[in-house]
């Protein structure tokens, strides 16, 4: 995995959004080359990003990255490059559980008119909207790219497994390393609510092991006591959740770029990964080879 401290800073939109562009060009050209049906799917986790509602407004103070001009401009681009792309996709649906925002991609189908009949719009959450459509879909003859924004985080590992499960679906996922970093406390003691959190989204307990020691020690009276050290870094944990995700894809790219906003911080890891067995050799080929880049 790239390291942090080699990536570079500033506005990292137009490069992003070009790297996830290619991959769509290249998976579409092969694609379409099959008898599979092949849809793209865009799930916005949940959340509109011009308004939030009233009990996401908080998320706004604790993860104030997720609003950056960078980051919103990103997630904007993401559904309209993948209409641009050609040969075209069977399909694309668009997920989004904000009226306002869902007004905003009804737009869509007028500026791509001749796509305009298999662009789906759906007003739903993300979790659960994908949940059902990865467990109750005949993916047989059918195939997709899915792109997931986790808000924050809220998309769920039960999602993802799901994701894994239909053996069928590439996906990009941009995960929040920022946002996991400011609730991973130096001191370790981490509230149940967010080790909630944790745990949802990582799917397992563990990651408290992973990213903190308790060392004993004896204190001057003689009584014996523990410190809790934070090991973890922004490298520590994308290994992690890179870890997480091969417990469950075929193929995972090993090559994860920082995205770093315009003071340098990183903000997400754009990952890839690939759920059909056949499939995944060339799929992280082609992904690793544009992530690198």
């Amino acid at each position: 995995m790239e390291r942090v401290s080699q990536i570079f800073g500033g506005n990292w939109t137009a490069e992003k959004l070009e790297r996830v562009r290619k991959y769509l060009a290249a998976y579409s050209t092969i694609m379409n080359k099959q008898k599979f049906r092949f849809a793209y799917i865009d799930a916005f986790a949940g959340t509109g990003y011009r308004t939030l509602e009233q009990h996401e407004k908080p998320l706004a103070k604790i993860f104030p990255e997720v609003f950056e001009q960078d980051s919103q401009a990103f997630l904007d681009g993401s559904a309209r490059i993948a209409l641009q792309v050609r040969p075209r996709f069977t399909k694309y649906i668009f997920i989004e559980r904000d009226t306002s925002r869902l007004v905003e991609l009804e737009k869509l189908k007028f500026e791509f008119s001749d796509l305009r009949d298999d662009i789906i719009l759906v007003h739903a959450d993300a979790n659960s909207y994908l949940q059902d459509l990865c467990l109750h879909h005949r993916w047989t003859k059918n195939r997709a790219v899915l792109f997931l924004d986790p808000f924050g985080m809220q998309v769920r590992w039960n999602t993802i497994a799901a994701i894994a499960g239909t053996k069928a679906i590439d996906l990009w996922i941009l995960f929040p390393l920022s946002a996991v970093n400011r609730l991973l406390k130096r001191n370790g003691q981490i509230s149940l609510a967010w080790r909630n959190t944790l745990n949802e989204m990582f799917g397992s307990s563990d990651w408290y092991d992973a990213f903190y020691r308790t060392r004993k020690f004896t204190n001057i009276f003689g009584s014996e006591q523990t410190h809790t050290v934070k090991l973890a870094d922004f490298d520590l944990i994308g290994e992690y959740f890179v870890k997480r995700l091969k417990t469950v894809f075929a193929g995972v790219a090993q090559n994860p770029p920082p995205l770093l906003n315009s003071r340098n911080s990183p903000l997400y890891l754009l990952c890839f990964a690939a759920a059909n067995p056949r499939g995944s050799t060339t799929a992280i080929k082609i992904a690793q080879d544009i992530l690198k880049r």
